[in-house]
C-alpha cells in the first residue's frame, strides 16, 4: 500500500472518529450538524494539499486535537457493549416457562 492511500485511509478514520467524539459532546442533533459542518469545511480545506509531510502533519495534528477533544464519559449506543441498555435483562432462569400466547392456545381439545 503506498503512503497516500494509507493517509487517505488514516483521514477517513479520524474523520469518523471526530464525527463520534462530537456526537458525545453535543446530544443535540441541530448542535451537532452545524459541528459537523465547522470540521467537514476544515477536512476540505486541506483536502488539496498534495506533499505528503504536510498531509502527514495535519494528520498528527488532526489527531493530536482528537485527543484532547476526547469525551470523559464518551456516548455508546444503548445496545451496544457497555452501552446503557446492553445486556439490561437477565436471562430467564432455568426450569422456569415463559408463556407467550397467554392461554389462547388452541391444542385440538
Amino acid at each position: 500500500m503506498s503512503l497516500a492511500a494509507n493517509q487517505h485511509i488514516r483521514t477517513v478514520r479520524l474523520y469518523r472518529h471526530t464525527l463520534k467524539t462530537i456526537l458525545s459532546w453535543a446530544v443535540d442533533r441541530e448542535l451537532w450538524f452545524s459541528e459537523v459542518e465547522r470540521v467537514r469545511a476544515e477536512f476540505y480545506k486541506n483536502s488539496n494539499v498534495t506533499d505528503v509531510n504536510q498531509r502527514e502533519r495535519l494528520l498528527v495534528k488532526g489527531q493530536e486535537k482528537l485527543r484532547e477533544f476526547q469525551h470523559p464519559d464518551p456516548y455508546i449506543v444503548p445496545y451496544r457493549p457497555g452501552g446503557s441498555l446492553y445486556a439490561r435483562n437477565p436471562p430467564i432462569e432455568k426450569g422456569l416457562h415463559q408463556q407467550l400466547d397467554f392461554g389462547r392456545e388452541d391444542f385440538g381439545h
